[in-house]
This record gives C-alpha cells, sequence and structure tokens, in this order.
C-alpha cells in the first residue's frame, strides 16, 4: 500500500491555540489514544485565514476536517477567528470547537451565536485534558459524522 493511500485515510485537525505547552498537550493526548490525526498547529488567530485560503490556492489535498480553536490569544481572539471563518464561504462548513479556559457565559454564547460547534472547557487536571482530547477526536473522526472527509 502506497503512503498516499494512507494519508488520505488521515483525519486532520487544525489547532489554534497561543499556548504551546496546551497544543504539546494536545499532541501527546491523540498520540496516546494512537489516533491516526494529522495535527496541524498554529499560535497566532492572525495565521487561520491566510494559512486556509492558501491550502485552497495551492491544491493541497484539503483543508482540515475539523478547526479546534482557543478564545484566548492575543492578537485575534479566538472569536474573531470564527466569524472570519464563518463568513468566508469556501471555508464557512469546516466543523469548529472551542477548546478555552474560559467558563464565561458571553463567551459562551457568543461563540455558538457565531456558529460553533461545540464549546468545551479546557480541563485543569492532565487526566482530564487527556481524555477530553481522546473523546473530542474520537466523536469528530468517526466516520457516521456527516463532515467526515471534508474536502476530500
Amino acid at each position: 500500500m502506497s503512503t498516499q493511500g494512507l494519508e488520505t485515510e488521515l483525519f486532520e485537525i487544525l489547532l489554534v491555540d497561543d499556548n504551546v505547552a496546551h497544543a504539546i498537550l494536545f499532541r501527546e493526548a491523540l498520540e496516546e489514544v494512537g489516533s491516526r490525526v494529522r495535527l496541524h498547529v498554529l499560535h497566532d488567530g492572525r495565521e487561520v485565514l491566510p494559512y486556509l485560503r492558501e491550502r485552497l490556492r495551492s491544491g493541497m489535498r484539503s483543508l482540515p476536517n475539523l478547526i479546534v480553536l482557543d478564545l484566548n490569544m492575543p492578537r485575534k481572539s479566538g472569536l474573531e477567528v470564527l466569524s472570519e471563518i464563518r463568513s468566508d464561504e469556501n471555508i464557512g462548513r469546516i466543523p469548529v470547537v472551542i477548546l478555552t479556559t474560559s467558563s464565561e457565559e458571553e463567551d459562551i454564547f457568543r461563540a455558538y451565536e457565531l456558529g460553533a460547534n461545540s464549546y468545551l472547557r479546557k480541563p485543569s487536571r492532565l487526566d482530564e485534558f487527556l481524555s477530553v482530547v481522546a473523546s473530542l477526536e474520537s466523536f469528530w473522526s468517526s466516520s457516521t459524522f456527516p463532515y467526515r472527509g471534508y474536502g476530500e
């Protein structure tokens, strides 16, 4: 079997989180459960749309199947990024899960109002964080979910 065939079977996640430690934990959680996910990480909200648009322009295989987005980023907040994603007809259908430390009602309401598919609070305990990431990957990469293979 060629490696190219294997690559098309991978579920792609774009993680946008300015906290490098959280990104490392996210990757380790995926590895721990033996996930077949290709993870791309951006640490600045300003990079998201250019990254996605470049993938479209360059004819890369596909857009990510899922975007996992932190809200509290210094240069461009996750809510701003979410709004931009949803307003772009070429990328607006990609599922977006908010994974953040914020439990503010206003943030939760606004995220859903802007079109978030899910809102999860980052647990403070390592074992709970690993469990959340494993559950998130299992649900969204399920072959029964309608966005599986988006962009292929």
